[in-house]
């Protein structure tokens, strides 16, 4: 397993060099969307509207942060169950979305998609939303502001830590690392 640096939007990211269980640590910009944001950001592609910001390299965290303390530019922000994205998620995949950071496993249907477009999904570990919050350095609102937690903001973000769990070749971590682990063990 290797660590890797890389700078987002991701337009210039050799996709294909990081496999799974690798560490993946992202400055730049990334964006956050739960559900009711994804369910938007899909009607608009099928209504070809303009989305509040371009998917082309980008990377998306599925995270609803909580209130920020004076002071900082965010609260707690720890990463939400990504299964239910699943049916937002190859759309915005194939609209030039190149990551996913997130929980959990993904659907056949979302592998396929990252597969086919050489993207990657990224977990984020759970439990350490406060950890996580200190690599962002700026949150601003920029679309949904209704949404409250789940509106769409714009993270500024350095050094945010990340593990490689499905890569493009289709690689699961979730179906391929427990029986890693397992065999260790025999």
């Amino acid at each position: 397993m290797k660590t890797w640096t890389i700078q987002s939007p991701l337009q210039d990211v050799d996709m294909t060099q990081f496999s799974i269980g690798d560490t993946v640590f992202i400055s730049g910009v990334i964006y956050t969307a739960r559900d009711a944001a994804h369910m938007r950001l899909v009607e608009k592609i099928r209504n070809h509207e303009e989305l509040p910001f371009s998917l082309q390299g980008g990377v998306l965290f599925f995270v609803g942060p909580t209130p920020s303390p004076p002071g900082y530019p965010i609260g707690s922000s720890g990463p939400t169950t990504s299964g239910r994205m699943d049916a937002f998620s190859p759309l915005l995949l194939d609209n030039g979305l190149k990551a996913m950071i997130g929980k959990g496993p993904r659907s056949e249907k979302v592998i396929q998609s990252i597969v086919r477009n050489k993207a990657l999904y990224l977990i984020a570990v759970g439990g350490i939303g406060a950890l996580l919050s200190q690599k962002i350095v700026e949150s601003t609102v920029i679309a949904y502001p209704e949404l409250g937690a789940e509106a769409i903001r714009q993270l500024q973000v350095k050094g945010f830590p990340t593990i490689v769990g499905i890569d493009v070749y289709g690689r699961d971590l979730y179906k391929g690392g427990p029986n890693s682990y397992l065999n260790g063990w025999k």
